[in-house]
């Protein structure tokens, strides 16, 4: 085993190129790595092996097994992890440091999420899931009709609205809303990239906008506790006001997370998933004809390209990933993308294959902090492709594809296709 270096990443809260460019195993400003980081992720593996040390002393991991060894390992967690420990929201009024549930460590974590978790259950997938499809359906429908010649913005016109409605459904979020949030996701998302790769005024607009989804949170909370109703809103406030379970800040705190998520991250994974698959017309041929493999397509094309990239942690104490010894406060970077194209965990893994014998992938986490609402965001995904492959579709050549900028989460902003009429019933 080689020797961990004595010497830390300086000082990663604030903007260093430099340090970036030492401390990643990528250059995190390079465009070309933005646009397609698979080819970098081969050559940074053919090089260094599923798990190594960068220039600037962090443990990196990509292969598969290393990668879901380190996000099980309970000797690994957030702890004061300066990598995102400017993410933290500072309570105005008492001072309390704010973290979103998935930067948090147990105990707190698992009592946040265990109030969370009661809300996705079998019961509420199966009664949500007629209303997604119906959904679905009616913005593809009122999409071919506003627009004759059949140019859209798929992201503008399925992608986003359709997990909006769906989560409005399960937390009674008034509509006027909706326009607030859809433009503040991008820089909300953003900010959970690397404190070293964000400028001053990437942070500010990260900040501002974290702020509009916890001012909503606490404005929908309020008229909870005036009007209690069935959706997980009033469940949360019910269990804010029994004490001791839930503070009014860690309330704030989760509703900005819920809400964020799920008006951003379905979004983004309807997006990555339609553009392959439009991507691949043999894939999305047999697709139609197989409608059944939705929900193993929609798995598929989550390892072909996870919306969540990478996360880091923290070595709570002293421990070993792959031979590299880490010591207690040092941080491991896990690129779950690359993971999920690990040939020694998938055959010929960087071809799609929505045919592929069903596996777990990485894209929704794995270990305590995997996805609680995963459920909800597979049913969105799966009911947004079942009434899409019901329509001739492909990409428009005639506008290009638009990704967001950061290293975290890899999101489509633009997605112009051409929907054509309805080739199956």
């Amino acid at each position: 085993m080689t020797e961990a270096p004595t010497a830390k990443v300086p000082d990663v809260l604030s903007y260093n190129p430099e340090v970036a460019r030492k401390s990643l195993p990528f250059d995190p400003f390079d465009p070309d790595f933005h646009a397609d980081p698979f080819p970098f992720y081969r050559r940074i593996r053919a090089e260094s092996g599923p798990a190594f040390r960068t220039e600037g002393g962090i443990v990196t991991v990509l292969g598969f097994e290393e990668a879901s060894a380190v996000m099980k390992d309970s000797r690994f967690g957030w702890g004061v992890n300066p990598m995102i420990a400017d993410q933290f929201v500072e309570n105005p009024v008492s001072g309390e440091s704010g973290r979103i549930l998935m930067f948090m460590d147990p105990p707190d974590h698992t009592r946040i999420r265990g109030l969370v978790s009661k809300a996705f259950t079998p019961k509420m997938i199966t009664d949500l899931r007629p209303v997604a499809a119906r959904y679905a359906e009616e913005l593809l429908a009122k999409a071919l009709a506003e627009n004759p010649d059949g140019r859209i913005d798929l992201q503008e016109t399925l992608s986003r609205p359709l997990p909006a409605r769906v989560l409005s459904e399960m937390m009674d979020i008034p509509e006027r809303y909706h326009p607030l949030f859809f433009a503040n996701t991008m820089e909300s998302g953003r900010g959970l990239d690397p404190g070293f790769t964000l400028t001053d005024v990437q942070k500010a607009a990260r900040n501002a906008a974290r702020d509009v989804f916890i001012d909503a949170g606490l404005e929908m909370a309020a008229a909870r506790r005036v009007t209690p109703g069935d959706d997980l809103v009033s469940e949360l406030v019910r269990a804010e006001d029994a004490g001791e379970r839930l503070t009014e800040w860690e309330l704030a705190m989760l509703l900005m997370n819920l809400l964020a998520a799920g008006f951003g991250a379905s979004a983004a994974l309807i997006g990555n998933e339609v553009y392959h698959l439009l991507r691949h017309p043999e894939q999305l041929a047999w697709l139609r004809e197989h409608p059944e493999r939705v929900p193993a397509a929609v798995e598929e094309l989550l390892r072909y390209d996870s919306t969540l990239a990478m996360v880091s942690r923290t070595a709570l104490e002293d421990a070993d990933v792959a031979g590299h010894p880490v010591r207690a406060g040092e941080y491991v970077l896990v690129l779950m993308a690359a993971a999920n194209r690990d040939p020694d965990a998938f055959t010929d893994p960087d071809r799609l294959d929505i045919t592929r014998p069903l596996t777990r992938n990485l894209g929704f986490g794995h270990g305590i902090h995997f996805c609680v609402a995963a459920p909800v965001a597979r049913l969105i995904a799966q009911e947004a492709l079942t009434a899409l492959i019901k329509y001739e579709v492909r990409l428009d050549e005639r506008a290009p594809v638009e990704r967001w900028p950061g290293i975290s989460l890899r999101v489509i902003g633009k997605l112009p296709v051409v929907l054509g009429p309805v080739v199956r019933g």
